[in-house]
């Protein structure tokens, strides 16, 4: 497949086409502004996000009006324990005219897919997104099929709910770049839900395209221009190290983990209009790129001790570096 060719903006630009694009996410979620800051920084390093909050809260909204401002294709996958990993990738199908196999793309042959309620299917399919993710392709009777450029997932999960569930195993959460939760809204955020319900009189929302696949690859590349202080990249390191040689941890973040700290700190710092990063903006993704990387010795899981508390407690006691843009 041919990938698409654009000029590369400048930060400028592209900070300015990041805050129309959750300008008008907003219409649709409302106050959620800081959560969508990070699908959006996590999407513009690269990566795929992990949704995880109680239902009602705006999640598959989310993902479909980021789709709609990016421009991009997409689709739906409901995740069921009946659910086929060719139900995913798709399948060979026998053409009785031309005597031939021919191939029927699956959902996963799209710009953005929703994998709604990823833990309730069997791991065998959750492991066919396992190379759609990681490698943007996938594999099917022993051909390889190149996924579209770019190509993004954003799956949900519900967290309280465990009865006809399976729990994403650790290599598969480590292929999310950040997880992240929306939270209820305050009482005026959701009357402000309701009022913008009845000014529309219509259930489903429709947002105007803010950019396309090119302009988002364009994006893209204008953050892989960004340099970061050598003090910022140590910091990464630093806490992600922390987390390994915690006395609550089982198993720490490993070196993707400190990837994800530079990676999604370098897009919010630009989402945020700056050409340069800081501490606060690695402290800003800590949570999100960090606690679904750590994982709780057993013996502690009744304790109240989670992985949230623990990265929360390392960035109170990890010094920050002090850099020249202080």
């Amino acid at each position: 497949m041919t990938e698409q060719t654009t000029a590369i903006p400048t930060i400028a630009e592209t900070t300015a086409r990041a805050e129309q694009i959750l300008d008008s996410i907003e219409l649709a979620v409302v106050g959620k502004r800081r959560a969508l800051e990070l699908v959006l920084a996590t999407v513009l390093a690269g990566g795929h996000v992990l949704l995880e909050d109680n239902p009602g809260l705006g999640k598959t909204l989310a993902a479909r009006s980021l789709a709609q401002t990016l421009g991009l294709d997409f689709a739906r996958a409901q995740f069921t324990p009946d659910l086929l990993p060719a139900d995913l990738t798709g399948s060979f199908i026998f053409d009785q005219r031309n005597a031939t196999f021919d191939f029927r793309k699956g959902p996963l042959f799209t710009g953005l897919l929703l994998a709604d309620e990823i833990n309730r299917t069997p791991p065998k399919t959750q492991a066919a997104l396992l190379e759609a993710m990681q490698e943007r392709q996938i594999t099917v009777e022993g051909q390889t099929f190149h996924l579209p450029h770019p190509f993004h997932v954003i799956a949900t999960a519900n967290p309280v709910e465990y009865e006809g569930t399976y729990p994403l195993p650790e290599a598969q959460l480590d292929r999310f770049l950040s997880r992240v939760s929306f939270g209820y809204p305050t009482e005026e955020e959701e009357i402000d839900v309701l009022q913008r319900r009845m000014q529309r009189q219509q259930e489903d929302i429709s947002l105007d395209p803010v950019t396309d696949a090119a302009g988002l690859l364009g994006m893209q590349a204008a953050i892989e221009q960004l340099q970061v202080e050598d003090s910022v990249v140590d910091y990464c390191v630093r806490l992600a190290a922390a987390t390994r040689e915690h006395a609550q941890v089982l198993i720490g973040a490993s070196p993707r983990g400190s990837l994800a700290l530079l990676l999604v700190g370098r897009a919010l710092a630009v989402v945020r209009g700056r050409d340069f990063v800081t501490p606060e903006d690695v402290k800003t993704v800590a949570l999100a790129v960090l606690s679904h990387r750590v994982t709780i010795k057993p013996e502690l899981w009744m304790s109240g001790v989670t992985a949230s508390s623990v990265v929360r407690g390392l960035l109170g006691t990890v010094p920050a570096p002090v850099t020249a843009k202080d």
